[in-house]
């Protein structure tokens, strides 16, 4: 098993909004369009969100990453504003949440966000590169007061109260190479390093899959270099898995990229069953419906009052985390 470099836990409770240092730029493959694509991604403002910016289009207005703007789930999901789209947005929108990124503009050469390995490691080393700064405007999270979910057949959905952000996932496939990795994973991330432990999950599938997808005009760029490919005898990469529990872990990284797009991290507990793209959106279109189910609050480190525990602020008062 091919381990990935271990890094420092980071504080997934920044009191702070946060945007990069500095502009950092990166270039690949979109692994739908198969479309050679740069990408650069630029310091913002505090409360102005994650906004992606289509450069080769004249005129073309940025596109708020946001659940409402989610235009299609088809094995990713895009985002648009109008007619002009950006689509594969998912292991960004997952890495910014693990690096605790509120505000950024991400320029794109084309409509898919480049796949880089399949990822959202790459996307966490180019941040890392330049760095993150806090910025002068309390993080807003949203808590989850009661359980809302959803399904679709027999998927599920859901997300719960909990103090800090805790993530559970089943993966289930019908096809017995699947049968021999863990199919379930649950995570506090209070305690376990998203960058470590969940950011280098990569895209899987079965190489016989690979024909159909391409025939709709999916999965065009898609290689050894940028996802696991398994055949019936098992995994096809050289070097074999990062981690014994990968395509689990992919599809969780997937599922907190598509709830990143509800625009703040959440303060609850997320459990997905054979959840994919879509189901992950409708659980976020249904938070923002149930706005009795949650609240907008800010942190404090509770210093004022000399616990040291953060501290909830709503608009109906404090309370201790």
């Amino acid at each position: 098993m091919n381990h990935l470099p271990k890094r420092p836990p980071l504080n997934q409770r920044s009191l702070n909004q946060r945007t990069i240092r500095e502009a950092v730029y990166g270039i690949g493959i979109g692994v739908h369009s198969g479309e050679k694509v740069r990408l650069a991604m630029r310091p913002s403002g505090p409360d102005s969100g994650i906004q992606f910016l289509r450069t080769d289009i004249k005129g073309a207005l940025p596109i708020q990453a946001s659940a409402e703007n989610v235009s299609d789930t088809t094995l990713a999901t895009t985002v648009a504003n109008g007619v002009v789209s950006v689509a594969t947005v998912e292991h960004l929108m997952s890495a910014l949440w693990g690096l605790g990124i509120d505000n950024l503009i991400i320029e794109l050469s084309a409509e898919e966000v480049p796949i880089m390995d399949g990822s959202a490691a790459p996307f966490i080393d180019m941040i890392e590169s330049v760095g993150v700064i806090e910025q002068d405007t309390a993080r807003q999270f949203i808590r989850i007061t009661r359980e809302i979910s959803v399904s679709q057949e027999d998927a599920i959905a859901s997300i719960a109260p909990y103090d800090g952000f805790k993530a559970g996932y089943t993966f289930v496939a019908n096809h017995p190479v699947y049968d021999r990795f863990p199919k379930y994973v649950e995570m506090d991330f209070a305690r376990t390093s998203y960058v470590e432990q969940v950011s280098g999950a990569r895209s899987f599938g079965l190489e016989k899959e690979l024909a159909y997808a391409q025939s709709i005009q999916k999965c065009l760029g898609s290689s050894l270099e940028n996802a696991v490919g398994l055949s019936d005898d098992g995994v096809l990469n050289e070097g074999g898995l990062r981690y014994e529990d990968e395509f689990v872990k992919h599809k969780l990284l997937d599922a907190i990229g598509d709830l990143y797009l509800l625009g703040r991290p959440i303060l609850g507990a997320f459990t997905g069953y054979k959840s994919g793209h879509a189901l992950n959106n409708k659980l976020a279109h249904a938070i923002l419906r149930c706005d009795d189910a949650w609240e907008i609050v800010t942190l404090t480190t509770g210093a004022e009052n000399g616990t040291g525990v953060p501290i909830l602020h709503t608009a109906a008062g404090s309370a201790g985390v």
